[in-house]
């Protein structure tokens, strides 16, 4: 049996010990609304406990118990350790990252820098504030929200000037952490229409005046912006880290489904033909192709070693990656535009003197395009175009994200590829108006605007990684020109009619 300190709110504020444990865990104890984001640590099977979970430790479960913050700083669980100590459970106690530190660093606010005294005190537990008002440093309040008023006032008359600075910040360390500063005198009105809820800290002392220079957290491009990425969950892996980094939370939306083709003899000829020497080179036009060859070179008990002596072409970044993950490096990718028309401007024409066989196998999508067929015909090459998987639209999402989609609750979407525009209108609805369309090229961008959709955002190259960054630059200046403007940064879902709009 092990508490885990769960740290602030941030899945990732974890310690190497709790992560190790939950992901062997057989049962896990949790608040779900608060920290089901912990579970994407533990194994797909894990059980899910809120009680009764003492007797599943005593049949023998490696059961872990998630803890808000840590479990031995105002902890709420002292009574279940004495549980499991009185029915001769072992169990362990993994300290966990404190809000009182970890809050107060993404508000940018210096926990002890070049201060006195660091104090921190459970307002649940406090009758008479005049001590607490002889704080020479900072003073950090738990559970203090709803009585915040009354303990400025209480400070106040304790000796605290009431010109001190304060800072509130509620959900810390999450996308949803907002922070009011204000100071003990002026707190009432800065709260009254901030819409704060627990879990928050009040922070007073002078430290609160840095965060107009450390601010890091609630500053990034995109922070606190929902964003909807219509790929596949293994295609959107990687964009929606990229987009956790610029602040986002990502939600991942699966447009098509990727599927076995229907006849399997012409990819079965394929594989043969590749071992037999048939092919000169082989084009891969997508991670999915790459996926398909993969998974039947793994049924036939083939590995990277067959692609001995071939020649392969990438056609971008995605598709490479794939590759060197399968354990082959190509020897071709555009330098240029990452497409077709790029790999084309790369690709030898056919020389009998120097290609002993002048076939090429492009193993690909079943609603592929004829332009890399085409092009290489023209070049000389004969090519085995070869339906590798099928692309079929996705179902469609759950009623949420439906209602989300077509309400303004995304603050922006990114569209990958033509086909991801027409899928998700087809399985989800059109997005809102206030919801930014950004497009990773010119062809997607004008099958967007032939579906009504205005384009705000278009990627510098046709890259995943680069429509990201450049989503992220248009939100900097967003932010930018609100702050500029005097005003409070705010999302786009916060300026449709009926958002609920925080204070300034």
């Amino acid at each position: 049996m092990a508490f885990v300190g769960a740290g602030p709110g941030d899945e990732n504020l974890l310690t190497l010990r709790g992560a190790d444990l939950l992901s062997r865990a057989d049962v896990v104890v949790l608040d779900q609304e608060a920290y089901g984001a912990m579970l994407r640590h533990c194994p797909p099977n894990v059980i899910v406990m809120t009680e009764g979970f003492i007797a599943a430790a005593k049949a023998g479960k490696r059961v872990v118990r998630v803890c808000h913050g840590d479990p031995s700083l105002f902890s709420s669980v002292a009574e279940e350790v004495a549980a499991c100590a009185k029915a001769e459970v072992e169990f362990e106690i993994v300290p966990g990252v404190p809000p009182a530190t970890a809050v107060l660093t993404y508000a940018g606010i210096p926990a002890a820098s070049a201060v006195p005294e660091f104090r921190i005190v459970d307002a649940t537990q406090v009758t008479d504030w005049s001590p607490h008002a002889a704080c020479q440093g900072t003073l950090v309040i738990y559970n203090g929200l709803a009585e915040a008023v009354p303990i400025a006032k209480a400070l106040i008359a304790g000796g605290k000037p009431d010109h001190t600075p304060v800072a509130v910040t509620s959900d810390g360390t999450t996308t949803e952490q907002y922070t009011v500063v204000s100071s003990l005198g002026r707190l009432g009105p800065d709260l009254k229409h901030a819409g704060m809820t627990e879990p928050a800290v009040v922070v007073v002392g002078d430290a609160v005046g840095q965060r107009d220079k450390l601010s890091w957290f609630e500053t990034r491009a995109l922070f606190g912006w929902r964003v909807l990425v219509p790929r596949t969950k293994e295609q959107a892996a990687g964009l929606s880290e990229q987009l956790r980094s610029y602040g986002a939370v990502p939600e991942e939306v699966p447009t098509i489904s990727v599927e076995p083709p229907r006849t399997p003899q012409q990819m079965d000829r394929a594989i043969k033909g590749l071992v037999t020497g048939r092919y000169e080179w082989v084009a891969f036009t997508s991670a999915n192709a790459v996926k398909a060859v993969r998974e039947k070179f793994e049924e036939y008990g083939l590995d990277a070693r067959a692609f001995a002596g071939l020649k392969v072409a990438a056609v971008g970044d995605a598709t490479a990656r794939a590759l060197v993950e399968f354990g082959v490096r190509p020897d071709l990718m555009p330098t240029g535009e990452q497409s077709s028309e790029g790999l084309l401007a790369e690709w030898p024409p056919y020389d009998s003197m120097l290609d002993p066989i002048n076939r090429v196998l492009l193993p690909r999508a079943d609603i592929a395009t004829e332009t890399l067929v085409a092009g290489l015909t023209e070049l000389g090459w004969e090519c085995d175009d070869v339906t590798a998987y099928r692309t079929v639209r996705a179902a469609p999402p759950p009623a949420p994200i439906r209602e989300a989609i077509k309400s303004g609750g995304f603050d922006a979407v990114l569209f990958t590829s033509s086909s991801t525009v027409r899928n998700l209108v087809g399985i989800a609805g059109k997005p809102h108006n206030v919801t930014v369309i950004a497009v990773i090229g010119p062809q997607t961008a004008k099958t967007a605007e032939e579906f009504g959709l205005r384009v705000d955002v278009m990627a510098d190259k046709p890259s995943a990684s680069a429509l990201a960054a450049a989503l992220a630059e248009y939100g900097a200046k967003q932010r930018q020109a609100a702050v500029s403007a005097g005003e409070v940064p705010r999302r786009p879902s916060q300026t449709r009619r009926g958002a609920r709009r925080r204070a300034k």
